[in-house]
């Protein structure tokens, strides 16, 4: 339910009495319309029932025997994807299925895995504070990842533990060997762990005299980083989403560019032409169902082809556009290699060069991934662009 001023509020019944809490939900999850409250009593089977009839579990009970509670619930929907599974197999005769429907058949799955792992509910009071036993602290996480909070709420334990673990990154920073420094991602920006695209824009050889670079949809500013260090003198590093825009920020101050990196708001690009412009585009088409899979999922390609379409009025005389894309939409069936090449020639473009690396992380080579035919395939690729 909405109240007048705009802000969703969870109902339920707790001893006789009728109660509600605001509701809040970076993922974008509805308010669950049937809430009952839940404690140590209750255990997994009911609570898996519960769950996927739709019925949001409000916690009394110890907040750590919570956490073993949603542990418990992803073993049961595990469980159940494997059964699954094996069914499928056992079915003789049946055609196997595309890698585009096991993709969507994949995303539907986490979808649903999510959806019913969201519903066991914690109560924050003002503030972020836990009014649980054995509760953490985590009234910093919290306000990092989603602002502060002035009246008493109700937010999902997964919800709450990717804030907890966001503050971790944010706290510890990654690794990036193409810096020999760690980068900090805030909550909701995209983790530079994938080394393999930071090694291409470490090594692809920059246009002559390349003194001037854009980088194009920023996230954590590392790209921007990497072209400092390799000596573009001026960076114009651009993003619209808030969270981005701060953590690029505290990333290049960190790092000492701040003389060299300066950071926009922008949709795509800044004003004026550079020798250089680089974009990391979402790789796959398809619509985000969380803050962080805008990262992951373009809709309609949207930010690949307005990057293309715009690239040729944004470049000097003899620069480069700088293509950072995965192969893995291809290999899905969601994209063909025709289909990007014509959207390049569209614009005006013609291919320079292109650079290409294999993935190295742990999903490239689990032959039990769901999508584990395309990912051992995937390459991924800078594509070096010039004017046509």
């Amino acid at each position: 339910m909405t109240t007048a001023d705009g802000a969703a509020r969870i109902h339920w019944v707790e001893h006789g009495e009728q109660r509600s809490a605001l509701w809040r939900s970076e993922s974008g999850w509805p308010a669950p319309k049937k809430v009952v409250p839940a404690d140590d009593t209750m255990n997994a089977d009911t609570a898996y029932r519960l769950a996927l009839d739709g019925t949001a579990l409000l916690w009394r009970g110890d907040f750590q025997n919570a956490r073993q509670l949603v542990q418990a619930l992803a073993r049961r929907i595990d469980h159940k994807g494997e059964r699954a599974k094996r069914s499928a197999k056992a079915r003789a005769g049946k055609p196997a299925p595309t890698p585009t429907e096991q993709f969507h058949r994949h995303r539907l799955a986490q979808l649903q895995r999510a959806r019913t792992l969201a519903m066991l509910l914690i109560p924050f009071d003002a503030g972020h504070a836990i009014p649980l036993r054995r509760a953490p602290d985590v009234r910093e996480a919290c306000t990092e990842a989603w602002g502060p909070a002035d009246a008493p709420h109700v937010a999902s334990l997964r919800e709450l533990l990717g804030a907890i673990g966001a503050h971790e990154w944010r706290r510890k920073g990654v690794f990036v060997p193409a810096l020999d420094e760690r980068i900090h991602p805030w909550y909701g920006v995209f983790s530079p762990v994938r080394g393999e695209y930071l090694e291409l824009v470490a090594q692809a050889p920059l246009p002559p005299g390349a003194t001037s670079a854009f980088d194009v949809g920023a996230g954590t500013g590392v790209l921007s980083a990497i072209l400092a260090r390799r000596g573009v003198r001026r960076v114009v590093a651009t993003d619209l989403d808030a969270r981005a825009l701060g953590c690029a920020r505290a990333n290049i101050e960190r790092l000492g560019l701040a003389g060299q990196v300066e950071v926009v708001r922008a949709d795509l690009f800044p004003q004026d032409r550079a020798a250089l412009v680089v974009c990391n585009p979402p790789w796959l088409p398809g619509k985000p169902s969380s803050a962080i899979e805008h990262a992951v999922y373009d809709p309609d390609s949207r930010m690949l082809k307005g990057f293309l379409a715009g690239l040729k009025d944004h470049l000097l005389e003899d620069g480069e556009g700088w293509l950072i894309v995965s192969d893995l939409a291809e290999h899905l069936g969601l994209r063909t290699r025709a289909q990007l090449l014509d959207w390049i020639a569209a614009a005006g473009l013609a291919v320079a060069g292109r650079h290409d690396i294999r993935p190295t992380h742990p999903k490239a080579s689990d032959p039990d991934d769901p999508l584990a035919a395309a990912r051992m395939r995937e390459v991924t690729s800078l594509w070096r662009l010039r004017a046509a």
